[in-house]
């Protein structure tokens, strides 16, 4: 299926068609109205003037309490034939020394993501992934939380819908869980795939539930893992979980629970279902058996949309126009270190899901993605750049314009981000089977040192020899890079 790609100026003229045509449907509509309003008072006035017998009526002259069904034509508000809406979202923000410190000097994170406000607040509904806690200092990676600034600048940039079902959802414990959850509530945004006790889960459901202009939409979260950490006992509901084997192996999908969970919402009747994954492997273009699984299920329960984070890569996007669903297996990162080869870009994605309002029907009808970038300004500060609007600025000598080197950086990032969401052949991105350790891999890219692999790599966005463990995926051909973590859940 081939995208809308980079081209921001066609989608604000479609957007902005769908808006005029809009305006000119509720323009008729007022006009009815009006008319409605006229007819209603023209025959109030005929009923008061008989009543003071100012109106004689002839004998052959039918009662005027008789029913006239052309005089109250028009008194019923036409429906608006279809709504449309819009849903973003985009990938991880990750909590480490360098995200932390790329707040200014007053420790406000809003120039960050400035640049791309307006892909996330276009929106009438965004969502990230928050790949860190709120705990209070240390900030940084000794216990990955961050300042509340940070995520107040995600609220301030337009998102509404925090992913916390990920790796460090209870990184800090149970009671970490709740005091972040509590903050993203503070900055105004909601949390989802994660709970502060069992208690709210069950009040939630496990999911969220919202009206946007009269479209129902269910939104679920789940994660593959916790960086290998269980949750306690009597805790197991506070993160929706895909696998039973969640801190392990990862091998043994939770058909029960996703199965129960999805039906819960499928009996709320929906208009749209989207889950939001933390699935796959870091650092690795593979696509895994147990993901196509997991899709497979979730398609057959009700899911319209699966999108996807954790491996920091971006990966293939499947939009079938028929079936009207998506599978975007990885977004990439919102925010990270963009240190190591394959990180510095994403992709942020836009749903539009149209409803039909006479037969109630509701479908995804479009899917486009905007590739983004994460540049570092040589002093410590990180911003994130529509990369075609980057492109741009530069190629027109535009004031604030990146550097030479971030530019030719860029040009080669958008193929490779054009590769990545449609590669000519899908099944270079398939196979494997679902393992969060690594093994020895080699890698067939451009230059870089050691990196850290997923999983027995026979090419990937990864640097030389990863480090040693069990059995994992393979990757695709992709670039190289530096130094990378070890992989975690």
């Amino acid at each position: 299926m081939a995208f809308d790609y980079y081209d921001p100026e066609q989608r604000r003229q479609r957007r902005a068609a769908k808006k005029k045509e809009r305006e000119r449907e509720q323009r008729q509509l007022r006009a009815r109205l009006l008319l409605a309003g006229v007819v209603i008072l023209v025959c109030g006035g005929l009923i008061f003037a008989v009543s003071q017998g100012w109106i004689s009526l002839g004998e052959q002259e039918p009662s005027i309490s008789q029913t006239d069904p052309s005089a109250t034509e028009g008194t019923t508000a036409p429906r608006q034939p279809e709504t449309v809406i819009h849903i973003a979202a985009a990938g991880d923000v990750n909590v480490t020394d360098i995200t932390v410190n790329a707040g200014d000097a007053a420790g406000d994170f809003s120039h960050v993501f400035l640049d791309v406000l307006p892909l996330l607040a276009d929106a009438d509904l965004t969502c990230v992934n928050f790949e860190g806690n709120l705990v209070g200092p240390p900030y940084g990676a000794a216990n990955y939380s961050a300042p509340q600034a940070m995520i107040q600048a995600l609220a301030a940039a337009g998102v509404d819908v925090v992913q916390m079902a990920n790796s460090r959802s209870i990184t800090n414990g149970i009671s970490g869980l709740a005091t972040t959850i509590q903050a993203i509530r503070n900055a105004g945004m909601e949390a989802v795939g994660a709970y502060a006790t069992p208690a709210e889960f069950r009040s939630s459901g496990g999911y969220l539930m919202r009206d946007i202009q009269g479209v129902k939409v269910a939104i679920v979260a789940f994660t593959k893992g916790m960086s290998g950490m269980a949750l306690p006992e009597d805790n197991e509901d506070c993160v929706n979980v895909l696998y039973t084997d969640y801190d392990t192996e990862y091998q043994r999908i939770d058909r029960e629970g996703i199965t129960r969970l999805l039906r819960n919402i499928a009996q709320e009747e929906p208009d749209i279902t989207i889950a939001l994954l933390h699935w796959g492997s870091e650092y690795n273009d593979t696509i895994s058996d147990s993901q196509k699984a997991i899709q497979e299920l979730m398609f057959q329960e009700g899911v319209d949309a699966i999108i996807g984070t954790h491996p920091h890569y971006v990966q293939q996007i499947v939009y079938d126009p028929e079936a009207g669903t998506v599978v975007a297996y990885s977004l990439g990162d919102l925010l990270s270190d963009a240190t190591r080869a394959g990180t510095e870009y994403a992709v942020i994605l836009d749903l539009e899901i149209t409803k039909d309002n006479e037969f109630g029907q509701t479908r995804i009808t479009g899917c486009t993605y905007t590739p983004i970038s994460i540049v570092n300004d040589d002093s410590g500060g990180l911003r994130v750049l529509r990369m075609a609007e980057a492109l741009y600025a530069y190629e027109s000598r535009n004031v604030d314009r990146v550097s030479q080197q971030t530019y030719e950086d860029m040009v080669y990032a958008q193929q490779r981000v054009r590769e990545r969401v449609e590669p000519t052949d899908p099944t270079d991105a398939t196979g494997g089977e679902e393992d969060e350790t690594t093994t020895p891999g080699t890698t067939a890219g451009d230059t870089g040192t050691s990196g850290t692999t997923e999983g027995a790599g026979t090419t990937g966005d990864t640097g030389g020899a990863g480090t040693t463990g069990g059995t994992g995926d393979t990757g695709t051909t992709g670039d190289t890079g530096t130094t990378g973590q070890a992989s975690t859940g």
